[in-house]
């Protein structure tokens, strides 16, 4: 008995003392990483978070002119950070340009951000277009 307990803990210990595992997600299941898409609109919302930031932004639709909300996944609060981007860079109202790679369901309006621009004052990050 004394044999199967001290197994049973020292298998307890070895997962106590395993480092975390981290998991994250695909971006290539949720985006086509091949293809480009780009929309200008107005910024709904910037939440600046972990794992992911996201802005939202209604754009109209090219094809049927009605306005259409994309939601936009970004990059971790610490990276955007450390790029000069926090919670206060963009406000709701402004008038913005996203390029990112759209989502695979078309009708969901996502893109994952490849840039960003503000025309209104030439403010940029990642591979921003105008």
């Amino acid at each position: 008995m004394n044999a199967k307990l001290a197994v049973v803990m020292a298998g307890v210990m070895m997962l106590l003392a395993a480092p975390p595992v981290l998991a994250h997600h695909s971006f290539a299941a949720t985006y086509f990483e091949n293809q480009s898409a780009s929309i200008q609109g107005t910024l709904v919302e910037f939440v600046c978070r972990n794992p992911h930031s996201f802005v939202t932004v209604d754009a109209s639709d090219p094809k049927t002119h009605a306005v259409v909300r994309w939601t936009i996944e970004w990059a971790s609060s610490k990276r955007l950070e450390r790029e000069g981007v926090n919670a206060g860079t963009l406000k709701p109202g402004d008038q913005v340009t996203i390029l990112g790679h759209p989502g695979r369901i078309a009708e969901e309006h996502r893109l994952h951000m490849r840039g960003i621009s503000r025309p209104s004052d030439g403010w940029k990050w990642g591979h921003a277009i105008d």
